[in-house]
């Protein structure tokens, strides 16, 4: 059913209202179990990953081209001045869709390979405490194209389906599973307990270098916040602290570290090291 809506100030567009706003947006969407994915192709993304629409957001110039995807759905189309009142920017991409979440399975049932359609993890990635929706996402890009089986994040980690985040993204959060701990302090303990190899990168130069580590069955690569990297408890409970090595006539210059995105591909790259080559697992 296509709507034509007038006013920014709409109550059936509720939904989308003040999407710069972090603090009401973790609210609405927490209550009303929804996220806003931003673009054609990131829409089609997480309808494909079974994210039912609730309502499309659009312009009339779009309307073609998601006329599958809108099929038995509520759209609301507006001009792009009411487009832009509703939420606060320019939408480049053409439309916006409210989208229901899914239940997130917990890291027991991740990291064992039972939940409907999963095989059995062998490389992960651990988050603490990231809170820039937009790294959460590049994150979760990095480790999708690099074959990464699934993402772990700490309770205070960003949510990967903010807004920002599935945008940064493009659409990678629905293409790698993962779970949330429950519990900061004993999380690790739960992975290593799967059987996995807790590696943590650190920007300390004596660690030893990812890319000489050996490798076992099962490995979780945990990386910390954007300013202080992992906790000291993060790092005591890790099997073994790996650093990216730097260059040093960088470092004498003070270029001593890489901002979290570029590290994170860096080391799901090395990550991979030989992982094709094993045989995988039921």
């Amino acid at each position: 059913m296509v709507i034509g809506v007038e006013d920014a100030a709409d109550p059936r567009l509720a939904d989308y209202v003040r999407l710069r706003d972090v603090d009401l947006r973790k609210s609405l969407e927490g209550e009303r179990g929804l996220f806003v994915a931003e673009g054609e192709k990131v829409i089609r993304r997480a309808v494909a990953a079974g994210h039912p629409v609730r309502s499309v957001l659009t312009t009339a110039k779009w309307l073609d081209q998601l006329t599958d995807v809108i099929e038995g759905v509520t759209v609301y189309v507006v001009s792009d001045e009411v487009m832009e009142g509703i939420t606060g920017f320019q939408v480049h991409r053409g439309a916006l869709a409210s989208m229901e979440r899914l239940p997130l399975p917990p890291v027991s049932g991740l990291l064992s390979g039972v939940l409907p359609g999963a095989r059995q993890p062998r490389r992960i990635v651990v988050l603490e405490d990231l809170v820039d929706h937009g790294n959460v996402g590049a994150i979760f890009r990095c480790a999708a194209a690099l074959g990464v089986d699934a993402v772990i994040l700490s309770p205070r980690c960003a949510d990967p389906l903010y807004r920002r985040s599935v945008k940064v993204s493009m659409g990678a959060v629905f293409a790698i599973p993962y779970a949330r701990m429950a519990d900061w302090h004993g999380g690790l303990a739960e992975i290593r307990e799967a059987g996995f190899q807790l590696l943590a990168l650190t920007p300390d130069q004596s660690a030893v270098p990812l890319d000489e580590v050996p490798l076992v069955d099962r490995v979780a690569l945990m990386l910390g916040s954007e300013g202080d990297g992992l906790s000291s408890h993060w790092l005591h409970e890790a099997d073994h602290p790996v650093c990216i090595p730097m260059s040093r006539a960088a470092m004498d210059l003070g270029v001593d570290s890489l901002n979290v995105v570029a590290a994170a591909a860096i080391a799901c790259h090395g990550l991979m090291r030989g992982y094709r080559l094993l045989p995988l697992s039921p």
